[in-house]
């Protein structure tokens, strides 16, 4: 039997991969308040540009905002190209003196910009090992953009505004998803395997369980983030209650 041409040949396996692909799915429960709001304080050294309006914070169900603080990806190895360096770049604009937004999730190799949006300087940096730099001072109408060639968690701040902070987590792969306000999440297209499924919260931190991905059969992997707020407001752990395990 003679074979097809290797363009055809190509196009057959990448067929059979994405049609023995599966989804992943499942469900973040989140039942207390686990983030503590700041705002940013009408003090003298924030006298010039737009002031942020207090109370703004507080103003959408606690439940929702902790699910979007959840991100949900995969571990494990893929097919060849799944970590490719993806074309678009993420943003997160410098805006009434915040980071806009202050969660940005990438995969690898990803591009993040950060334009300046406010009529006063910024100067942002990072200390993280995945990736450290800094930008400079720059002024309203200019951008600079980062590389992050490593996985892992990047916080982000100013030198010149303190009260700034932001993250960005970059992922292994392209396999990640944001739960939407209900809790639930999607992994579209996971090719058969076995792999780690991690549940990240900006505040409760990692949360893992195993899943394996058959053909022709969806996984699931649900968690029950265990932490509730303390007096002052901070995030911490029930010594009683442990991570959920997903189940295939």
């Amino acid at each position: 039997m003679r074979l097809p041409p290797l363009p055809g040949l190509l196009a057959l396996v990448l067929f059979g991969a994405a049609a023995s692909a599966q989804d992943v799915t499942g469900t973040i429960l989140i039942k207390k308040r686990l983030t503590k709001h700041s705002v940013t304080a009408a003090v003298s050294v924030y006298q010039r540009g737009t002031a942020v309006e207090l109370g703004k914070d507080t103003q959408q169900d606690p439940i929702a905002f902790e699910q979007s603080r959840v991100v949900v990806y995969l571990e494990g190895a893929g097919p060849a190209g799944a970590a490719s360096v993806p074309s678009e770049t993420a943003e997160i604009r410098q805006e009434d003196r915040r980071f806009v937004p202050d969660l940005v999730v990438v995969p690898v190799g990803a591009t993040v910009s950060f334009p300046n949006m406010d009529p006063i300087f910024h100067n942002i940096y990072s200390l993280s090992k995945p990736k450290s730099f800094d930008l400079g001072a720059y002024d309203k109408g200019q951008t600079r953009k980062v590389a992050f060639p490593k996985p892992g968690i990047v916080e982000i701040y100013c030198h010149l505004h303190p009260n700034m902070a932001a993250t960005v987590l970059v992922t292994p792969n392209r396999w990640y998803a944001r739960p939407d306000k209900t809790g639930q999440y999607r992994i579209a297209d996971v090719p058969p395997g076995e792999y780690t499924v991690v549940a990240w919260h900006k505040s409760a931190g990692m949360f893992r369980t195993r899943i394996t991905v058959e053909a022709g059969r969806n996984a699931s992997a649900d968690f029950f983030i265990p932490l509730e707020a303390d007096s002052n407001g901070d995030a911490r752990k029930d010594s009683d209650v442990s991570e959920a395990a997903g189940s295939q």
